[in-house]
């Protein structure tokens, strides 16, 4: 999942809702730190309420990624957009292909709810000047164990630079793929991807219920009219 679908069933929950990125704004921040779910677990019986809120969306991501990835529709259109992809990417039947769908998919979840429920995601990005966030970069430190002091300016960026609003127009949706695709040390993507980007963009929206459906429990996600 991207951002605004991990933080989605939580934004009545502040801090749980902007932790439920933490994992990602790590991968930006250094690859080499992580913060895993046995480690984080302990900080659910913290006397504090800000350390279990962070460690709690922390969780969430880890948890919701695990049935999302491995759920049946997420498998099967992955495979499909990479399929595509190869055929746009001559010669690359690498890492690449499988690379880019598996986000793409992520990143138009996040574009159907720009669409359709605009409010929540401002609801969102408001969230941000709410939260604690000094607060919340010492309790990741604890629980990743490798401090980091940009954890707080990171998030403070994130809200700022609103970059999930250019995955509603194909253009900026592929610089946007392509800003990861330098940060991952891939090629970027020619314009041929850009032109394929409408058809992807409308199959994700036919699956959008089933690839938020987690298996055996009730929906959690806003359905899309």
């Amino acid at each position: 999942m991207n951002f605004f679908c991990h933080a989605l069933p939580y934004l009545d929950q502040p801090v749980v809702a902007v932790c439920t990125g933490v994992p990602d704004f790590l991968s930006v921040i250094d690859r080499k730190i992580r913060v895993r779910g046995r480690v984080a677990t302990p900080f659910l019986q913290s006397e504090d309420s800000i350390t279990r809120d962070v460690a709690a969306g922390i969780l969430a991501h880890i948890r919701d990624d695990r049935w999302f990835h491995g759920g049946e529709t997420f498998v099967r259109m992955n495979l499909e957009f990479a399929v595509a992809l190869r055929d746009l990417l001559p010669g690359d039947a690498g890492f690449r292909p499988t690379f880019v769908g598996h986000i793409l998919i992520e990143m138009l979840l996040d574009a159907n709810y720009l669409a359709e429920t605009p409010k929540l995601v401002a609801r969102y990005y408001d969230l941000f000047a709410e939260v604690p966030t000094t607060e919340i970069e010492r309790v990741v430190n604890q629980i990743s164990g490798k401090p980091s002091s940009q954890i707080s300016s990171t998030l403070g960026r994130f809200a700022e630079t609103r970059f999930l609003y250019d995955y509603a127009c194909d253009s900026t949706l592929l610089f946007r793929l392509n800003q990861v695709m330098k940060r991952v040390g891939l090629a970027p993507l020619p314009d041929a991807v850009g032109d394929w980007l409408p058809l992807a963009r409308h199959q994700v929206r036919a699956n959008h219920h089933r690839l938020l459906q987690e298996p055996g429990s009730p929906m959690r996600y806003v359905e899309l009219h």
